[in-house]
């Protein structure tokens, strides 16, 4: 049974610092280009970030490029999101997602698996 479980949302204010997880079980999680999307309301689920393999490939959203950096640590099957600069705009519900051929690792379609999210809110 395959699980990505989101951790590290919450309330901040703008400006602040959020620090986002997603531990995976149940796959073979080397073997997974790892993504994070979000979705605020109202609006369709955008890509955020995303890590290749091994780690030494990311990819970002113009619209965080330069706040939020993505990593993993395969020995924990783990995938992070630091967000930094965090403005309201940035407020949605964040997903973890696992793509098992990780070519188009912007759309969500191609990945596999999900998450069940985590909400992060940024005030004024």
């Amino acid at each position: 049974q395959v699980q990505l479980v989101e951790s590290g949302g919450g309330l901040v204010q703008a400006g602040e610092s959020l620090r986002l997880s997603c531990a995976a079980s149940g796959i073979t999680f080397s073997y997974y280009t790892m993504g994070w999307f979000r979705q605020a309301p109202g609006k369709e689920r955008e890509f955020v970030a995303a890590v290749r393999r091994s780690g030494a490939s990311t990819f970002y959203a113009d619209s965080v490029k330069g706040r939020f950096t993505i990593s993993r640590d395969n020995a924990k099957n783990t995938v992070y999101l630091q967000m930094n600069s965090l403005k309201q705009e940035d407020t949605a519900i964040y997903y973890c997602a696992a793509d098992f051929h990780g070519t188009r690792w912007a759309t969500a379609y191609e990945y596999d698996y999900w998450g069940q999210g985590t909400q992060v809110t940024v005030s004024s």
